[in-house]
């Protein structure tokens, strides 16, 4: 081997080491460098299903901006209460609020009540109503059949059921009344409320000192028995409207010291007042308060003051083998030779509206006043007067004379003051039905005789008798009443005026208009004849034409 040999093996050798260093180098770089080429493609892997599931499921799609209107969830559906009286106790706030509400006032022009149409001229829709009727029913007494249907038992269910609440809607649109009818009761309660004198009673002569507004009313004139018979008046027009001292409603203070008022006037004897005018008039409002609440505090006070009703009721002479023969009542004691119509009427409506509280008492007195009103009826029409069918007329006696049978139908020298209106409401409330020769041709002679045509032949109590009567009467002869009558009402209502807004003028110069107890008395007669329609159902002429 030559020295060049020698010499060039050990360089191949450092060339053979160096390369061996250089390849192992190179692998252990071409090792990290496939690291780093795996870990950047699995990061951009990674990387993009992130962005994916961001762009598809985090992140919402993105969508043109437009203009959304966001609607209120549909309200829940309330269930109506079912209509119950309840003596619990209201807060005082809600309290106060009621009571507030009763002073602003507010015309019924948007009633929603199926009005028929009774009239020649209907104002159900007129959007300015021109204003803001009591019924009886008949039957006999004693029995549970047709006289149930207007309610012999107290509470809402009973007699009273048709005055407040969906009854008192449908029942004004069912018989003929109006959203001006419904609005002048409400003008008048409202002017009744802020004419209460402070002890709860209604003055016929200081009640202008009660109202704030100016002008001022003018006062009315005293007379015996005023205050009491007023203050039942008024309480009688709460009631019919639903209005009561223990449900709470607008007018519950207004009624509850209203009542106290009467108890308060009440002796120890049950008497309100002194005659047997007065006396059943309140007597009828704390009977119709009792029998609308039950409540206890009214019981003996009226269980009193029925008593009293029977006390003085007059004796039949002519009946030998009857413990209790009673026929009607005067002014004060009983009289047979003097049965007066007026007072009579009261007297009787007190007894009924008594039954209907549950006062059983009371069917006795009912029984004489049949026999009253029966024997009296023939004798004021006796002879040629007696009408032959039930188109022709009868009238009935101011008073009569159970001795002699004799009838006095004029009073002083008032030539037409017959009874035929108190005769009629007598009828209806003693059992005589549709059809009936004495209901139908007393009613004519209401129809022929007493129907108002304008204001100065506006007698307002015999409006009053004779709205309640003709009610009762049905069919065609109501419809021509209410279509006269209703409106005449309503119009004649006094509107604005502060003091005399929602009251009723009177003039005892002109046909009795109000009495010689004033703008009270006659605010009183008018509501009672637009409550009509709901004050008590009417049976005796449904479905009845004449």
């Amino acid at each position: 081997m030559s020295q060049d040999q020698v010499d060039q093996e050990p360089q191949d050798e450092q060339l053979d080491e160096e390369q061996a260093v250089q390849e192992e180098e190179g692998g252990q770089n071409r090792g990290w460098l496939g690291w780093l080429l795996s870990g950047t493609i699995h990061a951009a892997i990674l990387a993009f299903f992130a962005y994916y599931v961001w762009q598809t499921i985090a992140a919402p799609e993105e969508t043109p901006p437009v203009r959304i209107a966001t609607l209120p969830p549909p309200p829940k559906e309330i269930e109506k209460p079912k209509e119950q009286r309840t003596l619990e106790k209201p807060t005082e706030n809600t309290l106060e609020n009621l009571e507030n509400q009763a002073d602003v006032p507010n015309p019924v022009t948007t009633l929603d009540l199926p009005v028929d149409n009774t009239s020649s001229e209907d104002e159900s829709d007129n959007p300015d109503p021109k204003g803001r009727e009591e019924a009886v029913a008949n039957s006999e007494m004693g029995g549970m059949g047709a006289f149930m249907a207007i309610g012999a038992g107290g509470g809402s269910a009973g007699m009273y059921g048709k005055r407040s609440g969906g009854g008192r809607k449908r029942a004004v649109g069912q018989h003929g009344g109006s959203k001006g009818s419904e609005s002048a009761v409400e003008a008048g309660l409202r002017w009744l409320k802020k004419h209460q004198s402070p002890d709860g009673s209604w003055d016929p002569v200081a009640y202008p000192n009660n109202c704030q507004d100016n002008p001022k009313c003018e006062p009315g004139e005293n007379a015996a028995g005023a205050k009491e018979a007023l203050t039942g008046y008024a309480l009688l027009c709460f009631l019919g409207a639903g209005y009561d001292h223990k449900v709470q409603n607008p007018y519950k203070a207004t009624v509850k010291k209203g009542i106290e008022a009467l108890l308060a006037m009440q002796d120890n004897n049950g008497v309100f007042g002194k005659r047997n005018y007065e006396h059943p008039i309140a007597a009828m409002a704390v009977v119709e308060a009792y029998g609308m609440t039950q409540d206890p505090d009214l019981k003996d006070p009226s269980q009193k003051a029925i008593k009293v009703i029977l006390d003085r009721q007059a004796k039949d002479p002519k009946a030998a083998d009857s413990a209790y023969a009673g026929l009607g009542w005067d002014y004060t004691a009983p009289k047979p030779d003097r049965n007066d119509a007026s007072v009579s009427g009261w007297n009787v409506m007190c007894l009924k509206s008594a039954v209907g509280a549950g006062f059983g008492e009371a069917k006795a007195g009912m029984d004489g006043a049949k026999k009253y009103l029966d024997r009296a009826w023939k004798d004021c029409n006796a002879g040629d007067k007696m009408p032959k069918d039930v188109y022709g007329t009868s009238t009935f006696p101011y008073t009569w004379d159970a001795v002699t049978g004799a009838c006095k139908v004029e009073y002083g020298s008032n030539k037409e003051h017959d009874m035929a209106a108190v005769g009629m409401v007598l009828a209806v409330f003693l059992g005589h039905d549709a059809g009936d020769l004495m209901l139908e041709t007393m009613a004519n002679h209401a129809m022929k005789y007493q129907k108002p045509t304008g204001w100065a032949d506006y007698n307002s109590y015999y409006t009053y008798y004779n709205t309640l009567g003709m009610f009762q009467v049905g069919g065609d002869k109501w419809k021509t009443w209410n279509g006269a009558v209703r409106d005449f009402v309503v119009g004649a209502q006094r509107k604005g005026d502060g003091c005399f807004d929602g009251s009723w003028d009177w003039d005892k110069g002109v046909k009795w208009h109000g009495s010689e107890a004033g703008r009270v008395l006659s605010t009183c007669y008018a509501i009672l004849n637009l409550e009509v329609y709901y004050r008590y159902d009417q049976v005796t002429g449904k479905g009845k034409k004449h």
